[in-house]
C-alpha cells in the first residue's frame, strides 16, 4: 500500500455495526509512501500515526477535505 500526502485512508468496519472511518494523509515518515501514515480523521479532527490493516484502502484526494495534494 503506497500513499501520497492528501490521499484518503478509508478503513472499513470489521464487525456488524462498525462505522467506516476516513482520514486524510498528512504525513509520510517513509519517503516511498509506505506505512505508517500520519493522518487526520475527518469525523473528529484528531491526528494519529497508523499502520493500516487489510481493511484499509487508499483513495485519491478529495478537494472537499481541504488538504492539497503534493
Amino acid at each position: 500500500m503506497k500513499a501520497h500526502i492528501g490521499d484518503r485512508l478509508v478503513l472499513e468496519g470489521t464487525h456488524l455495526g462498525d462505522a467506516r472511518r476516513t482520514a486524510v494523509i498528512t504525513g509520510l515518515p517513509h519517503g516511498d509512501g509506505s506505512p505508517p501514515y500520519e493522518v487526520r480523521w475527518l469525523d473528529d479532527g484528531r491526528t494519529t500515526l497508523i499502520y493500516p490493516g487489510p481493511q484499509g484502502r487508499i483513495e485519491p484526494p478529495d478537494p472537499a477535505d481541504g488538504v492539497p495534494s503534493s
